[in-house]
């Protein structure tokens, strides 16, 4: 196969990117629950984290389509919801110049994932820690999205499952750390 060929056959690949293998539950949640079908790309499980998605994302071609999957916390937005992220940041809170801003939908596009059912759309705010509060309304956060984006992948996706209500410290407060 000559290079051109190559580099076409990886442009044209798929990949789903998920932090570790414990979140295959979610893939499959996705699929039932909005007809998620992306039978033909391949499963990277990254670990957590900027350095683990670095090592082992950098060597994929640029073109390549990458849906990243995974869980998510959410000042406001119920658990379970499920949000396609139409932009994301780093999130440094006590930082004040503005962090970069990568956008992975143009909303005045229709949906860009093969959804059979209607998502919640927001912002994602990638942290290098848990984030147990925020003052942030209708977004999310994660820890590693804004690094894969920080990659240059031309055809990112992003599919958020809310999993914890940044409520750990009421939580706490409330059963005095009984659970």
């Amino acid at each position: 196969m000559a290079k051109n060929e190559v580099n076409s056959a990886l442009a044209a690949k798929k990949y789903i990117v998920m932090a570790e293998e414990g979140e295959q539950v979610l893939l499959d949640k996705a699929r039932e629950q909005l007809g998620l079908d992306l039978k033909d790309a391949e499963l990277i499980y990254t670990g957590v984290g900027a350095i683990n998605i670095i090592r082992t994302l950098q060597h994929l071609d640029r073109e390549a389509e990458i849906y990243n999957i995974g869980y998510a916390g959410s000042a406001n937005f119920d658990l379970g919801t499920w949000v396609e992220v139409t932009e994301v940041r780093l999130n440094h809170p006590n930082v004040t110049y503005p962090e970069p801003e990568l956008k992975l939908i143009d909303e005045s596009l229709g949906a860009e994932l093969p959804l059979d059912h209607d998502t919640v759309r927001a912002i994602c705010y990638t942290n290098t820690d848990f984030v147990l509060a925020s003052d942030y309304k209708d977004c999310v956060f994660d820890m590693e999205l804004a690094f894969i984006a920080a990659l240059g992948f031309k055809h990112l996706h992003a599919l958020k499952y809310v999993s914890d209500n940044l409520s750990l410290h009421a939580y706490h407060d409330l059963t005095h750390g009984v659970e």
